[in-house]
């Protein structure tokens, strides 16, 4: 099995990766360190049940992904409104785990996190967003801390 052992030459395992084969080039993805990041990228979209591993891999593309963006998997949606290379992240997706990785998008402004943070459907993904100023994050946590302690199950 050529296409799993991680000593296969790398112009093999870009040979492989064209096989006709579907199988032959998911096992490639799943088990080659050299798989292309295509790849990896249209196993991820075509086998729902790989996309735990194919995330964990280093050669995983993390852009390249705005073709998908109006995909009908969410969570290939998803991982498209990630991508920090987007001109403009879809915060308006009708699924809210779009909306989230949408608004943890490295490409906003923090211009633009205000209004998402007021937004239950992007709030979180705000909130993970990698530009968010330290004085934003404390008060966000200020207001977590404060109204976990006024509710009804709060101290508990």
């Amino acid at each position: 099995m050529m296409y799993t052992c991680p000593i296969t030459p790398a112009e093999l395992a870009a040979t492989l990766a064209q096989d006709d084969d579907e199988e032959v080039r998911i096992l490639l993805a799943c088990h080659h360190p050299l798989a292309p990041p295509q790849l990896l990228l249209d196993v991820f979209v075509t086998r729902p049940a790989h996309r735990p591993h194919l995330l964990t891999l280093p050669a995983f593309p993390r852009t390249g992904w705005a073709h998908l963006i109006g995909h009908s998997d969410t969570d290939v949606r998803a991982l498209a409104a990630a991508d920090p290379t987007l001109a403009e992240a879809p915060v308006e997706d009708p699924d809210e785990s779009v909306c989230r990785a949408a608004a943890a998008n490295p490409s906003l402004t923090p211009e633009a996190l205000d209004a998402l943070l007021a937004d239950s459907r992007t709030a979180e993904g705000a909130a993970a967003h990698p530009s968010l100023p330290v004085p934003r994050m404390h008060a966000l946590l200020d207001r977590c801390m404060n109204d976990s302690a006024t509710s009804p199950q709060g101290g508990h």
